[in-house]
């Protein structure tokens, strides 16, 4: 019995220590927020919109908040999430995680830009410089 739990708790670390763990991916209607972080050295946050939206009314974010209807149209950084402002309203430890798990927000692709994840204008509208689509 001992040999089959042995054998177990090594196959286990050997799965985590060599397994290829991907980025985390943006999801319909996810905001990538990217004002500061690629300058920080920190990987993009990816905010799972949705998720929050099916708990709270929009009123919370966008008017209790202060949170513009536009990504990346505030100046959200972490001093100010630290001192409760936006995000840190909640993630503070007590209503949701706190800030120390630094992963669990900034978990997007280093150089991805502020957008609203697959976005319907980022579906028709052209980047400037673009080639042309056909």
């Amino acid at each position: 019995m001992r040999g089959g739990l042995f054998m177990g708790l090594l196959l286990a670390l050997a799965a985590v220590l060599f397994v290829d763990v991907q980025d985390a991916q943006a999801e319909y209607g996810d905001v990538v927020i990217n004002n500061h972080s690629d300058g920080a050295g920190m990987r993009p946050v990816i905010f799972p919109h949705w998720f929050h939206r099916v708990r709270f009314a929009c009123k919370v974010c966008h008017a209790d908040l202060g949170f513009k209807f536009k990504a990346g149209g505030n100046d959200i950084n972490m001093v100010k999430i630290i001192d409760g402002q936006f995000c840190g309203a909640c993630h503070n430890g007590e209503v949701a995680w706190s800030v120390e798990n630094c992963n669990l927000c900034h978990s997007a692709k280093p150089g991805t830009p502020t957008q609203v994840h697959e976005s319907t204008i980022q579906k028709l509208a052209q980047p400037v410089g673009a080639p042309q689509k056909k």
